[in-house]
């Protein structure tokens, strides 16, 4: 028990908690994307109190600050950021006003042979301004881009969400990013719409964004099994210039057996691969050539050690189909790999960025939202990567909560002299010489 202690609570000037969060908007105000914010979305009235960049930075705010609701910025936020310089900080009832107005109807599709009816949206509007913020930042500016395409299921009670696979109601967008950490399109989708289901479809609007906005061919495509498709495959390999997609093993066990080659991957895997020809009966319906591909095959031994009767041996198996083949099995293997990043950056948008607190109550407007969210996301990426290199306890990969004590958490004060607005922080930052 502590002894010959006081504490008096004195009447002070208000304080901002989050001092770090000017330098931050400081960056992307010098990034332009206020102005590319402003541009590309609908005109205001002239008596409009909040830009764009206002709804855009408030957003931006609420989950750089630790909030996990809309009404953060309410309940937490508002006193910390008077007279800031940067934003009108707008009410959340604002912010969800505005959002709304970006929405656009819902689309509806059936499966071939289908009975179902498969809802999902798709906003054009936002996904090109996604696009001109990536290129404003020059995330598309590198010489090799890698796509990846998959699936997420958002669990929630929202008043027009579906039964998923999974047994509970939810949405399940369709996420596709660049170079791994940058996501360039989301559809949101309906719960009862797995992903495979249209698919093809979905990356047909992907490959329309990236040549509507001149975006140069991408080197890779990456996807898990749900795109094990003829429609997919044919519309990859004439989008990009290598694809890597996992197989379905019951359509391609039979040929697990004619690998006669396996080399080393790990302790526990073994790697090899055949040539194949998938798609007969699709080509010939299609009326066109058979392509052929390779097989990547990895094998692990069961714990069980029990024989599979397709395969005759006591091994598990996994399979790749690629069109590259100048990479050895190793190699592709490593390189597929890395389509694991997928499942981290649905961890980060559903607990970082709100994606599993969604604010509206049906798919339409949080399309918005999750596009929204995605942008704020992508910048994160680019402000933790500018801040890293200025701050000693910080680093490029690391997650937001870290980058909030670090960096966000710093008492200051906008104050006023000689008719200019300087910052004054209360604390020590520890820079990089």
């Amino acid at each position: 028990m502590l002894t010959n202690t006081y504490m008096k609570l004195l009447n002070s000037p208000q304080l901002s908690a989050f001092g770090g969060m000017n330098f931050v908007l400081e960056f992307l105000t010098n990034k332009g994307i206020p102005r590319v914010l402003n541009r590309h979305l609908p005109k205001m009235s002239n008596q409009a109190k909040y830009s764009w960049s206002d709804i855009f930075y408030g957003m931006s705010i609420i989950y750089l600050c630790g909030g996990k609701y809309l009404e953060d910025i309410n309940s937490h936020l508002r006193p910390h950021f008077e007279d800031n310089p940067y934003i009108k900080l707008p009410s959340s009832d604002t912010i969800t006003r505005r959002l709304k107005q970006l929405a656009v109807d819902n689309q509806t599709g059936r499966a071939k042979r289908g009975e179902v009816d498969h809802q999902f949206n798709v906003n054009d509007l936002l996904s090109d301004l996604n696009v001109h913020i990536l290129k404003q930042t020059g995330c598309l500016d590198q010489p090799v881009l890698t796509l990846d395409y998959d699936n997420t299921i958002i669990f929630n009670e929202k008043q027009d969400s579906n039964m998923t696979y999974k047994r509970d109601y939810g949405y399940q967008p369709g996420v596709c990013t660049i170079n791994e950490d940058q996501i360039l399109y989301v559809e949101n989708r309906n719960g009862n719409s797995d992903a495979k289901t249209l698919q093809a479809d979905t990356l047909q609007r992907v490959f329309e964004l990236i040549d509507k906005h001149k975006i140069p061919q991408p080197n890779h495509f990456r996807a898990d099994a749900a795109s094990y498709q003829f429609d997919v495959i044919d519309l990859v390999q004439s989008k990009v210039k290598y694809f890597y997609i996992g197989c379905r093993n019951s359509y391609v066990e039979k040929y697990f057996s004619q690998v006669t080659h396996w080399t080393k991957l790990n302790d526990d895997i073994e790697v090899g691969q055949i040539d194949f020809t998938p798609f007969l009966r699709q080509a010939k319906e299609n009326k066109t050539q058979p392509k052929r591909y390779r097989l990547v095959v990895k094998r692990s031994p069961k714990d069980s050690k029990q024989v599979d009767l397709m395969t005759q041996t006591a091994y598990d198996y996994r399979a790749i189909i690629t069109n590259n083949f100048g990479l050895t099995p190793v190699e592709v293997a490593h390189f597929y790999n890395h389509r694991g990043n997928m499942e981290r950056q649905f961890d980060i948008l559903k607990n970082d960025f709100g994606w599993n607190q969604m604010p509206f109550s049906s798919i339409k407007y949080n399309q918005v939202f999750l596009v929204f969210t995605a942008m704020i996301r992508n910048l994160f990426k680019m402000i933790i990567h500018h801040f890293s290199k200025k701050c000693t306890n910080l680093n490029a990969n690391c997650r937001l909560k870290r980058f909030i004590f670090t960096w966000i958490i710093l008492p200051c004060k906008w104050v006023k002299s000689a008719r200019i607005k300087k910052l004054r922080i209360y604390g020590k930052i520890n820079f990089t010489t």
